[in-house]
């Protein structure tokens, strides 16, 4: 099973992704953490998106599809993906295709969490991500047991810059602009997206998840 987890910054795509990550084995593959752990493991792939980076430039899509191939063949060809906020452009996801052609897969199903901007910004503002697991809270919606340590690994919780109440607004501008026309593209696909309202619980979005993706009552 591929899914492509679609909706705007600070919508909640990474709580969930790494919940039902832990629940059905899968992969979850966030493209920032790829650049990040490419740059840090100094990979020649991370190297030159490092030198893009440095730059203050946007990695590209060739350079960031061929992180992914490259991820995907570390994996075992049956276990689960979850993409998480990739892809972000019509053009990235007509390379994944290709991408997930090559091992034999396709994308499966595409769920696009939706909710208002108030909801979003608060989000953005509150949240907080795990140095070493990736894992997401939010001091507002599902803080972690102990203030600025994350409780699957003990690792230090970090604000992102981008996550700063001063560049919310940018950035969903920024996705209206280039992302959301992904929603028209995989719409075209017979049965493929579907809308979760996610100005709800944790929980309560956890099992729309699910139900999403035929896992209810599993």
């Amino acid at each position: 099973m591929v899914v492509v987890l679609l909706g705007p910054p600070g919508v909640g795509k990474g709580t969930q992704a790494v919940r039902l990550a832990d629940e059905i084995g899968a992969a979850h593959v966030s493209t920032g953490d790829l650049l990040r752990a490419a740059r840090r493991e100094g990979t020649a792939l991370g190297r030159k998106a490092a030198e893009y980076m440095d730059a203050g430039e946007l990695v590209p899509d060739a350079l960031i599809l061929d992180l992914v191939r490259e991820h995907l063949g570390t994996l075992d060809p049956a276990t689960p993906i979850l993409f998480d906020g990739f892809p972000r452009t019509i053009d990235q996801a007509t390379g994944l295709d290709d991408v997930l052609a090559e091992a034999g897969r396709g994308v499966d199903h595409v769920v696009l969490f939706e909710a208002p901007d108030d909801v979003i910004v608060k989000r953005l503002s509150g949240r907080r991500s795990c140095l070493d697991c990736g894992a997401v809270y939010s001091i507002y919606f599902n803080p972690p047991a102990v203030d600025g340590v994350c409780d699957r690994c003990g690792g230090v919780l970090i604000q992102r810059i981008d996550d700063e109440p001063e560049t919310v607004q940018r950035r969903l501008a920024v996705y209206r602009q280039e992302t959301a026309p992904l929603v028209e593209f995989y719409e075209k696909r017979d049965g493929v997206l579907k809308r979760i309202r996610a100005d709800r619980s944790v929980d309560e979005v956890y099992e729309a998840l699910r139900t999403a993706l035929g896992l209810s009552g599993a």
